[in-house]
């Protein structure tokens, strides 16, 4: 879909509507402000893209700022691994900034404030404080030292700044109004004495802004003219505006330009966990190896596990920006990752869980180099040798002793074909004392090899397995990963530990055998091992080792393997005409979160296709308080116009109509056809 005919989403109408109203373009700029307490995860790309994404878009600066308020949690450690992350993805920032570069401005602010009576320090325990704050439906209480005077208030705040006094002897809050029905507007804290050392300003301050005060004025010593978070952040707007409304009084002339502070769903995802905090707990604990561990939903994580920079940004495009919060099946972003690497990774055969098959009629001290194509998908990727010789590996489970009709793998009396080879029949077995089959005995059509031309070579046979030849293999390690938690949301359980969620299972180390094609392969390389998945060369491999991650499967086992309750239920054979298809969806368009319109659009274009202009015609004099009909109409109407319809004088006055219109999504709809 084309830049033009793609839907705006709500921030991209907000900052359409601040251009029309007279923001200068070049007033645009966004930032990307991670707190460099852990690692950046699968969430927080969500956040990036939008923020990078909207930068392409208006050709905007970005920049990328650390928000470094704590340094308990902080470490340089994090700052490298985000920096990292992000470039991996294919971004650039403009910037590269930091919120302890404005502590002195910060202060010299705070001092204003104490000046104008609207700041005070407070020498309370925080569980007084806390106790005094009230309750949603209960009004705080004020400080007994709310009233202190502006003198008293600036002596003190300039002692705690020379570090006078203990950690938790007093601290800097604002004075707004303990009564707001918005608890964060209850006098809130601005400082703390906090004696630690700071990865950047090492001990120049003991004392250190809150993430509140901080923030929001960070962005307008920065002039960021949208400030978009996550929705948890919904409630701190208010206090974010009085913040910087105040700031504005003191430093407008140098500092026009007010940020806008709004809120986006932020991305969840099933069978993970997004909070930091509890991230660190399984690298604490040792349930993974790391903050790289291929388990976690970390983007070194997911690097490491063979994801791609396209993958994720595909996967961010599919979820869309919401309003709403809403969790999204991990099944999507392993979706993506199947479908870009089915487009760029090489095919190679390797086997996880061998068992040796010997070709009883194969010459002896024969081998022959084959041709096998390295990737249908792209024809410029060319072919390489695979070697074949008698003793071949082959999975276990390719290989059933005794197997019914439907089994079309290698078994006694019928055939199949050696991927790339020959065809081969199962003959006889070989066992150990316990009645394990050590050994496969076959025979070979030596007329079928694959791609001769032969008669027997266009045989059809049902099955095709993958093999590697013994004499040849490269032995190599595989970690075969799943899902890290049980539970598609392990926090969500009142009462339980989401440690308790724990996959025991996630992950499996297994002695492989790949082509030697894979020899001399360096790290980082992605491959399809044919019929199992994709794979990638892990950074523990050395010269004398390989060692390879599954990405992941060809197909999703996952969904196959839970519960039959969960899942969905078959739909009726029964099929409506594809217009009364549209005009149901019609009826719920406008009540759909953002990213369920997308999919729910897609299906309208689909739908489309199925139908003709008299019946779609009828649809135009729909009455007005109907939007979503109007609105599916609209991208019926396009689809059918992309398709050569001719537009005549009843199209014309019913998008003329819909530009007009009151509704936006409508308008818009109308505008990219």
């Amino acid at each position: 879909m084309s830049e033009e005919n793609k839907t705006l989403n709500f921030i991209e109408h907000i900052i359409e509507e601040d251009l029309n109203n007279g923001m200068p373009k070049n007033k645009l700029r966004f930032r990307f402000p991670p707190e460099p307490n852990g690692y950046l995860h699968i969430g927080h790309t969500k956040a990036i893209g939008i923020s990078f994404g909207l930068g392409e878009k208006y050709n905007a600066p970005v920049n990328l700022r650390f928000d470094d308020t704590n340094p308990v949690k902080e470490e340089q450690e994090y700052v490298d691994a985000i920096k990292k992350d992000i470039s991996w993805l294919g971004y650039k920032w403009d910037k590269e900034l930091y919120s302890s570069d404005y502590f002195q401005q910060l202060y010299d602010w705070a001092l204003k404030l104490i000046k104008d009576g609207k700041a005070y320090v407070d020498s309370q325990t925080s569980e007084a404080m806390a106790e005094q704050k009230g309750t949603p439906t209960q009004v705080g209480v004020n400080s007994p030292f709310r009233n202190r005077s502006v003198e008293e208030n600036l002596d003190l705040f300039r002692r705690m700044k020379e570090s006078e006094f203990d950690e938790g002897s007093h601290v800097l809050r604002a004075k707004i109004d303990m009564e707001d029905p918005n608890m964060l507007m209850r006098d809130p804290l601005m400082y703390r004495i906090l004696k630690k050392s700071h990865h950047r300003t090492d001990n120049d301050w003991c004392i250190y802004p809150m993430y509140d005060w901080t923030h929001g004025e960070s962005d307008y010593i920065e002039q960021i003219s949208h400030s978009l978070c996550s929705l948890e952040f919904k409630p701190h707007r208010k206090l974010y505006n009085w913040f910087r409304d105040q700031v504005y009084k003191y430093s407008s002339e140098e500092l026009p330009l007010l940020p806008k502070q709004r809120e986006f769903a932020r991305l969840n995802l099933s069978y993970t966990i997004m909070s930091k905090r509890k991230l660190l707990k399984l690298v604490e604990e040792n349930v993974v190896s790391g903050w790289n561990d291929p388990r976690m939903p970390t983007i070194s994580g997911l690097r490491r596990r063979g994801y791609t920079p396209n993958s994720i940004k595909t996967f961010i495009e599919k979820v869309g920006v919401a309003k709403r919060e809403n969790i999204i099946d991990v099944s999507l972003l392993e979706f993506c990752i199947r479908e870009d690497l089915n487009k760029s990774a090489n095919r190679v055969m390797a086997v996880l869980n061998p068992i040796k098959l010997i070709i009883t009629n194969y010459p002896e001290d024969k081998e022959e180099w084959l041709e096998a194509e390295n990737n249908q998908e792209d024809a410029s990727a060319g072919f390489r040798k695979v070697p074949f010789s008698k003793e071949l590996y082959i999975e276990k489970e390719d290989f059933k002793e005794d197997a019914g009709n439907k089994y079309f793998r290698l078994t006694l009396g019928k055939e199949v074909r050696l991927k790339n080879g020959y065809i081969i029949k199962g003959e006889s077995v070989i066992k150990d004392q316990n009645d394990n089959i050590t050994e496969i005995h076959c025979t070979y059509d030596a007329d079928s090899l694959s791609g001769s031309g032969s008669e027997a070579s266009l045989r059809k046979v049902k099955g095709t397995l993958h093999w590697v030849s013994i004499k040849h293999a490269i032995k190599v390690e595989v970690r075969e990963y799943d899902r890290l938690f049980l539970d598609a949301a392990p926090e969500s359980h009142e009462g339980k530990d989401f440690m308790e969620f724990i996959n025991p299972k996630s992950l499996k180390v297994v002695n492989a055998f790949v082509e030697p094609f894979l020899k001399d392969t360096k790290v980082g390389k992605r491959f399809q091992f044919q019929r199992l998945g994709y794979f990638i060369v892990d950074d523990d491999s050395s010269s004398e080792k390989l060692v390879f991650n599954k990405t992941v499967g060809l197909r999703d086992t996952w969904a196959r393997s839970k519960p039959k309750q969960d899942q969905p239920k078959p739909q009726q054979q029964f099929q409506r005409p594809a217009i009364e298809e549209i005009k149901q969806l019609g009826k719920k368009y406008t009540k759909l979160p953002e990213d369920k319109q997308q999919i729910v659009k897609a299906e309208i274009q689909e739908l489309a296709e199925k139908i003709t202009y008299e019946e779609l015609q009828p649809l135009f004099a729909t009455a007005v308080k109907k939007a979503g009909t109007r609105i599916v109409t609209t991208i019926a109407l396009g689809v059918l116009l992309k398709k050569g319809l001719e537009k005549n004088e009843d199209i014309t006055t019913f998008i003329e109509k819909a530009l007009e219109d009151k509704n936006e999504l409508l308008a818009a709809e109308a505008k990219a056809i």
